[in-house]
């Protein structure tokens, strides 16, 4: 994994927990392997929608400028935001 990787995979790890604490959930773990959604992460799309906004506030990237991509896991996401 790069730097950028995963400097860019806390970053998401750090907006998701600031997410699900503030919907009084407890902070977990972020892995390239976590899943979003349909996983044991209390996670839904509009929470979902509330990380990738976030993620462009602080980067000023928008991956999905040109429409959606694919991804799922976390580690899929820090790569598209590396790739932008």
């Amino acid at each position: 994994m790069s730097e950028r990787h995963a400097e860019l995979l806390a970053l998401i790890a750090q907006e998701t927990n600031r997410i699900l604490t503030e919907k009084g959930e407890a902070a977990v773990a972020i892995t390239p392997d976590t899943a979003f959604l349909d996983g044991p992460l209390p996670f839904d799309s509009l929470d979902l929608a509330t990380l990738i906004v976030a993620l462009e506030g602080v980067t000023g990237k928008d991956p999905f400028r040109s429409g959606f991509r694919q991804f799922s896991k976390a580690g899929e996401l820090a790569a598209l935001y590396a790739d932008a």
